[in-house]
């Protein structure tokens, strides 16, 4: 069994995104698709579970309801796609959930740190989950790459502390569940999401399942939003890279991403706890 996440933002909260729309109007798009991603799912036989920035379901509040009635999980992303390691996060995080708890009506019991900002530095957000009783974390990426991630993380399911964010804390009650990784030529990337779906061969990704299963450990897989529906996601002046990034193979996200339902079992968090 597998775990799927998806990450559920508007066009204007990616990292790359950010900082060059900063005069312009920010209108809902890609929640208009909530119906498609629903009825994917539906016609998929799965459930997911949705991180969803608290924003949106402030703005929208039958976005929650339509989640939940089709038995899916929502789970929390931050109220503004906000990186912990804004400068003076902690405090306002700490309100966050507390907003988000009142949003969702306390069904929220898991967590991913936008961009995967959980580190070393903001290792305090770990303690405030634990205070509202949260089940579970899905920050830790077991690869290095640019933006996030540590190489020496365990990769399967652990519980993680403070203390140690990337190895087995016995005292801790909150279960990390580290992004699915490969190895290419020796190196460990990441393959359980995101750009790395767009990116690698559809058939590294599935060996790398594959691999998972072998050992017994359960492949955690994310896909945004945007993803799911790009033709809601507008076409937006980038630098290079930030645009190779953000837009490469975007059409294909989704017909990957069902070739692997198809092929293999995923779920959402709360149901595979369970």
């Amino acid at each position: 069994m597998n775990l799927l996440g998806i990450d559920f933002e508007e066009w204007y909260h990616p990292e790359l995104v950010k900082p060059y729309i900063q005069n312009k109007k920010k209108d809902l798009k890609i929640t208009k698709g909530i119906d498609k991603i629903l009825d994917w799912l539906n016609e998929k036989d799965t459930y997911a579970t949705f991180f969803v920035v608290g924003e949106l379901i402030e703005k929208e509040p039958i976005l929650l309801d339509k989640i939940i009635s089709e038995g899916h999980e929502i789970a929390f992303h931050t109220m503004h796609h906000t990186k912990l390691d804004e400068k003076d996060f902690e405090e306002k995080f700490e309100n966050e959930l507390e907003q988000f708890d009142k949003l969702t009506s306390g069904k929220s019991k898991g967590f991913r740190a936008p961009t995967f900002s959980l580190n070393k530095e903001t290792s305090w957000a770990i303690n405030h989950l634990i205070k509202k009783k949260y089940l579970y974390d899905s920050s830790i990426v077991p690869a290095k790459t640019k933006m996030y991630g540590f190489p020496d993380a365990k990769i399967s399911p652990y519980n993680i502390s403070s203390e140690n964010i990337l190895k087995e804390d016995n005292t801790s009650n909150l279960m990390e569940f580290p992004l699915m990784v490969t190895k290419i030529l020796g190196k460990k990337i990441p393959a359980g999401g995101g750009f790395f779906l767009r990116f690698l061969p559809l058939r590294t990704i599935m060996n790398s399942i594959n691999t998972y299963q072998k050992i017994g450990i359960p492949s955690t897989f994310y896909i945004h939003s945007w993803e799911l529906v790009p033709e809601l996601m507008p076409s937006i002046p980038l630098p290079i890279v930030n645009k190779f990034v953000t837009y490469h193979n975007l059409k294909n996200a989704l017909p990957k991403m069902s070739k692997l339902l198809e092929k293999f079992e995923f779920t959402s968090f709360d149901r595979y706890l369970k």
